[in-house]
């Protein structure tokens, strides 16, 4: 089934808030910043379907006007069933002028034979603050099936102006790889990419250093942080659980965007 969430954002007098927003099912999309003080605007995506299924299609657009602010959320785990084809999600963010975007998603669960793949396409103009992350798990690892998916791949495209920026491609595919050796996962059954960047000016570097300093020690994960061409850094974290990951990338999220981009 092909769905469509297409949202765009505004502001008004400095708030943000959703001027348009257009959904097929099984999709929702839902306010929930309206206790916060700051002018940005809170939306939860929602979804009346447990996961995907075989042959799904989301098409996700997102536009934000000059000088917006927009943190999306999710509502669960996105899960992935059983397929004998494949499922797919486009997801394509143009950010005008000045604007803000943060995204920490719930974490993907493939159960056995899923395959996903999943492509990230971000348009940056000047003075933007940019932030997504992605986790993918094991599987139902109580159920037994660790790393009995098919295939997995996120591929996320970063223009500025234009200009390809950054491009990184998250593959895995159990079944054709040694999924546990060094270079991939190293015995970790969980990983974990963020992407920051930003067109404002703002040196990373130290955000950088602090991150490391916070996490590079944490015990039951490995976190690796690198700077990026320009202003910016990407993650990687691996670990044993979905929760310790999700609970990192959110703290490093709120970080962001309550000293950079709510600025």
């Amino acid at each position: 089934m092909i769905s469509h969430l297409k949202i765009k954002v505004e502001q008004r007098e400095g708030q943000s808030y959703l001027k348009d927003a257009y959904v097929t099912q099984p999709f929702r999309i839902v306010p929930v910043g309206q206790y916060k003080r700051d002018k940005a605007a809170y939306l939860m995506i929602m979804s009346s379907s447990p996961g995907l299924l075989d042959n799904d299609d989301h098409q996700i657009e997102i536009t934000l006007a000059e000088d917006t602010k927009l943190q999306l959320q999710t509502q669960a785990y996105q899960r992935l069933f059983h397929m004998k084809n494949k499922s797919t999600q486009t997801t394509v963010i143009h950010m005008k002028k000045g604007s803000a975007f943060a995204y920490v998603p719930h974490p993907v669960v493939p159960q056995k034979s899923a395959t996903f793949i999943s492509r990230n396409s971000v348009n940056l103009q000047a003075d933007c603050h940019f932030l997504l992350a992605d986790i993918i798990t094991c599987g139902r690892k109580l159920s037994g099936e660790e790393f009995e998916y098919n295939h997995f791949q996120n591929l996320t495209e970063l223009y500025v102006d234009g200009k390809l920026q950054l491009k990184d491609n998250v593959l895995l595919q159990p079944d054709l790889m040694p999924i546990q050796g060094i270079g991939i996962l190293e015995g970790f059954t969980h990983q974990g990419t963020l992407i920051y960047y930003n067109t404002a000016q703002v040196n990373a570097v130290d955000y950088i250093e602090y991150f490391f300093e916070q996490y590079a020690e944490v015990e039951g994960i490995a976190f690796g942080i690198s700077a990026l061409e320009g202003d910016g850094f990407i993650i990687r974290v691996l670990g044993q659980g979905a929760e310790k990951l999700f609970g990192i990338f959110q703290a490093i999220q709120e970080k962001l965007w309550r000293e950079l981009m709510l600025s």
